[in-house]
């Protein structure tokens, strides 16, 4: 796979989920940039005002808000995370 997307994942340093997130994506050797929102209203406020969502991980591909591990991890199953990643 040759990624030609911009990755973006907001997490947190003690969420179970955003861990899974970045091991899923560095198994698939994806590189993404990770903005860390620990103790920041103003980027928590960002996650929101970009997905919709309060929670972390939020993962965006390419600007498109693509969910949370449990939605990458769907995408990866169904075989269209690797669409999204080289498209």
């Amino acid at each position: 796979m040759t990624q030609t997307a911009k990755v973006i994942i907001y997490t947190t340093a003690w969420c179970g989920y955003c861990a899974a997130a970045k091991r899923l994506l560095n198994s698939k050797q994806v590189t993404f940039e990770e903005i860390a929102v620990d103790g920041n209203p103003e980027l928590r406020a960002e996650i929101a005002e970009r997905s919709g969502r309060r929670t972390v991980p939020q993962i965006f591909i390419n600007e498109q808000s693509v969910g949370g591990y449990d939605d990458i991890a769907a995408l990866d199953a169904s075989g269209e995370l690797e669409q999204l990643l080289t498209s």
